[in-house]
């Protein structure tokens, strides 16, 4: 499990170190894809074919479906750390978040997610303010805190 919030730089190349906590997790290589709300997703590989099945069974005739799991899929880059811990961020990827040099790690459950760290403390600050409104909506899924 994926739990956290870590501040990092990217240098000019792209690269980015991946916290110490997350590296164990995520394995040797894993799955770097755009994600919703202007950030990244990453999926170590066992999640991610948990995943890409799930997106497999949407049904191929609904345009909703399709138009997501392309979006979904031709975002999605295999990767591995180098020696330093760093990962590599395809320019796509980056433009896609925004990501220039200051960028926030967290962990959410399954997946690791990069931020802008504008993006994320804009996105944070929203979301405080509303969270309690969220939780309430929660209960109809029969989450209890």
């Amino acid at each position: 499990m994926f739990m956290g919030e870590y501040q990092h730089s990217m240098d000019e190349k792209g690269r980015m170190i991946i916290p110490a906590k997350f590296r164990d997790s995520l394995g040797t290589t894993f799955v770097m894809t755009r994600g919703l709300d202007n950030c990244l997703f990453i999926y170590p590989m066992e999640e991610w074919k948990v995943l890409e099945q799930k997106l497999k069974s949407l049904p191929l005739m609904k345009s909703d479906a399709r138009a997501f799991t392309r979006f979904f899929f031709s975002g999605a880059t295999e990767c591995e750390l180098d020696k330093q811990g760093r990962v590599n961020i395809p320019g796509n990827l980056r433009e896609h978040a925004k990501l220039e040099s200051a960028a926030v790690v967290i962990g959410v459950s399954n997946r690791v997610e990069v931020w802008s760290k504008e993006i994320w403390e804009q996105y944070a600050d929203n979301s405080e303010e509303s969270f309690n409104e969220i939780a309430e909506k929660l209960v109809d899924f029969d989450f209890n805190f």
